[in-house]
C-alpha cells in the first residue's frame, strides 16, 4: 500500500475512531493524540509487515492502548488509575460498534458532530471544533474558512477541548428536544465542509468526498428536525450547487464561471429536489439567511439555457436583503460581484477598497474579484499584478487555469464576466 493509500485509511478512519476513543475517555485532546500515535506506528510497521485485514479495527486498538497508557500516566488522581482499570477489560460498547460499517446509522454518524456543538463550547468554537475533529480540516483551513489569524483559531480550540475535558460533557447522542439549541452550529459545520468541497471545480481536492455525506447528512437534518427551516436551507443549497458539478469546468480542465455555465448540463433532478427542500424553507423561515442563500441558488438553476440574460438584478436584491441580516466581509464580497454586473465596475470597486482588505489579503475569491474588476475598469497593470498575487495563493488547479486565461487576455476585451464560481456563495 502506498503513501497515498495510507493517508486515504487514515482519513477515513479517523472521525470513527477519534468519536469512540472520545466516548470512552471523555477527553478530545487525549483521542486526537492517541489516533495521530496510532497513524504513526502504522506508517512504521504497515510497509514492512504488511497491512491488516481490517485497517480501521488495527489503528483503534493500537490508539486505545496508547489513550490508556497516556490516562495512566498522567495520575491526575485515583479516579482516572481506577478509569483506566475498568476500561482494559470492558466488553465491547456500541462506541465500539460504530467501527463496524454495517452498523453505522445517521444518528452515530452525526455523534461527534453533536458533541462539539454542545451548548457548554463556547459558541465561536463550536463549529470550528468539529471541523477540526470530525471533518480533518486543518488549522488554516479552518482560520480562512472564518477570516481568523490562525493562533487565534488556535487558542480557541485548545480552550474547546479543555471545557469539553473538564466539564464531563456526556458523549451521547442528545435527546431531540436540545439539537435546536445546537442546530446553528451544526448547520455551520456542514455549512463549511460543503464549501470545502465544492471549492475545486474539479473535484479533485483532498476534501472532495465531503460532498456525497453533506448531502446525505444536509437531508438527514430536515428529517430529524421537520420544523428547522434553515436545515432544509442548507440542504437545498447544497444540492443546487450539486447540480451544477457536472458543467463547471471544461474539456482542457478550466473552470466555468457560472454565469457562463451551460444549463443543459445541470442535473434536474438535483435542482427539483432543492425546489421542494427550500418551499418548505420558505414556509418555515421566509426572512432567515439560509433561506436567502438558497433562493440566491435557486435564481441561477432556474435559467434554462445561456441564451436568456443571467438573473444579476436579482442576485444582487437578493444580497441587498442578506446583508441586512448578516453585514459580513464574505456577503459584501458576493454583493460587489452583482454589483459590477448590474451598475459597473467601476462602482463595484469603490466598494471592494471598502472592504478590510487585511482579513481578505489570503482570501482567493476577494483577491480574484478584485484582478477582473482592475481589468474590466481598464486599470491593467494593477490588474496584471492583482492576477499574479491571486495565482500565488496557489488555487485549485482548475480555477489556476482559468485565472491564468485571464491573465493572458488582458489587454483584450474588459467585459469579460466576473469569476462567479472563485465566490464562497456560488
Amino acid at each position: 500500500m502506498n503513501g497515498q493509500a495510507l493517508e486515504r485509511v487514515f482519513r477515513e478512519a479517523s472521525r470513527r475512531i477519534i468519536a469512540a476513543l472520545a466516548a470512552q475517555f471523555r477527553d478530545l485532546g487525549l483521542s486526537e493524540d492517541a489516533f495521530a500515535e496510532a497513524c504513526l506506528r502504522a506508517l512504521r510497521t504497515w510497509p514492512e509487515r504488511g497491512v491488516p485485514d481490517d485497517p480501521t479495527a488495527w489503528l483503534y486498538r493500537v490508539a486505545y492502548r496508547i489513550a490508556l497508557d497516556a490516562l495512566r500516566a498522567r495520575r491526575r488522581s485515583r479516579e482516572n488509575v481506577h478509569k483506566a482499570s475498568e476500561l482494559i477489560d470492558a466488553n465491547p460498547t456500541p462506541e465500539e460498534q460504530m467501527l463496524d460499517d454495517s452498523r453505522v446509522i445517521p444518528d452515530e454518524r452525526l455523534r461527534l458532530i453533536l458533541i462539539c456543538c454542545h451548548p457548554a463550547v463556547a459558541p465561536d468554537a463550536r463549529a470550528a471544533l468539529t471541523l477540526r475533529l470530525v471533518c480533518g480540516l486543518t488549522v488554516t483551513e479552518i482560520a480562512h474558512a472564518f477570516l481568523l489569524e490562525e493562533p487565534t483559531l488556535a487558542q480557541r480550540l485548545v480552550r474547546a477541548k479543555h471545557k469539553i475535558a473538564e466539564s464531563g460533557i456526556p458523549f451521547d447522542l442528545p435527546s431531540k428536544e436540545h439539537w435546536p439549541v445546537r442546530l446553528e452550529a451544526v448547520l455551520s459545520t456542514l455549512e463549511v465542509a460543503y464549501s470545502k468541497a465544492h471549492e475545486d471545480a474539479a473535484g479533485a481536492g483532498r476534501h472532495t468526498g465531503f460532498a456525497a455525506e453533506i448531502l446525505h447528512l444536509s437531508k438527514v437534518m430536515t428529517e430529524l428536525l421537520p420544523d428547522a427551516g434553515e436545515a432544509y436551507a442548507l440542504a437545498a443549497v447544497v444540492r443546487y450547487a450539486e447540480a451544477r458539478r457536472p458543467a463547471r469546468v471544461d474539456a482542457e480542465g478550466v473552470m466555468i464561471p457560472l454565469s457562463l455555465q451551460d444549463p443543459r448540463h445541470w442535473r434536474r433532478d438535483f435542482i427539483a429536489d432543492a425546489d421542494r427542500l427550500l418551499a418548505r424553507a420558505v414556509d418555515l423561515a421566509p426572512e432567515s439567511i439560509r433561506t436567502l442563500q438558497a433562493q440566491l441558488q435557486a435564481a441561477w438553476c432556474a435559467r434554462a439555457s445561456l441564451n436568456g440574460p443571467a438573473p444579476w438584478p436579482h442576485v444582487l436584491e437578493l444580497y441587498d436583503r442578506l446583508l441586512a441580516l448578516r453585514d459580513d466581509p464574505i456577503v459584501r464580497l458576493n454583493r460587489i460581484v452583482a454589483l459590477a454586473e448590474v451598475v459597473g465596475a467601476d462602482t463595484a470597486l469603490v466598494q471592494l477598497h471598502a472592504l478590510e482588505a487585511s482579513k481578505l489579503a489570503e482570501f482567493i475569491p476577494y483577491q480574484a474579484v478584485r484582478a477582473d474588476l482592475l481589468a474590466r475598469s481598464g486599470r491593467i497593470d494593477e490588474a496584471r499584478a492583482a492576477y499574479a498575487a491571486v495565482l500565488a495563493l496557489k488555487p485549485a488547479p482548475a480555477e489556476q487555469r482559468w485565472l491564468s486565461r485571464q491573465l493572458s487576455q488582458l489587454g483584450g476585451r474588459g467585459d469579460r464576466p466576473l469569476p462567479a464560481d472563485l465566490r464562497p456563495d456560488r
